[in-house]
């Protein structure tokens, strides 16, 4: 008969409890509701973030002379958060229909942000701005995310964009 000392067991199962947190913890991360896409653009100037309450109804996007963007404003529910950058002229803007959300933010950038294309899981899409400078695309990494809300930085015009994905929480907040 082999009886193990117990001060050596201990350690083998702590390893044991170790890996299984671990694997566990790792299988969550895969499933996670939350992601976030990487900065584009020159990045000059002061951050900003645009965030709101519930679901995202409306974006608004002043472009320069069919040039770059000027400036972009996020409706939330019935809520308009304050423009990023300026306003001139008449906006470019998409309302979302009830259980519309966007799902793809892509465009160009060079020193400010050239163009923004906003794309809904409906198939329709806001684009804005002038095809020139490098290219982007923004989605999420869970296939129920949206976009919650977008933050960059700002000189003048906005200079750097970087998109903000999440399942919204349709029982805490309100379902527009």
């Amino acid at each position: 008969i082999c009886i193990a000392h117990p001060s050596k067991a201990l350690p083998e199962i702590m390893r044991y409890i170790a890996v299984f947190a671990l694997l566990t913890a790792c299988a969550l991360a895969d499933e996670s509701y939350y992601s976030f896409s990487k900065s584009v653009g020159s990045g000059g100037g002061s951050s900003y973030s645009v965030t709101g309450e519930g679901r995202i109804t409306a974006v608004r996007v002043w472009e320069l002379y069919s040039n770059y963007i000027y400036g972009f404003q996020i409706r939330y529910g019935v809520l308009w958060s304050p423009v990023v950058g300026y306003v001139s002229g008449e906006p470019n803007e998409i309302e979302l229909f009830e259980g519309e959300r966007i799902i793809q933010v892509s465009g160009k950038y060079a020193h400010y942000i050239q163009s923004l294309i906003f794309a809904t899981n409906k198939g329709r899409s806001l684009h804005v701005g002038q095809s020139s400078g490098s290219s982007f695309n923004m989605y999420p990494t869970h296939p129920n995310a949206e976009l919650r809300f977008l933050s960059g930085r700002v000189s003048g015009p906005p200079t750097a964009l970087q998109a903000h994905w999440a399942v919204l929480d349709t029982d805490s907040s309100e379902n527009n």
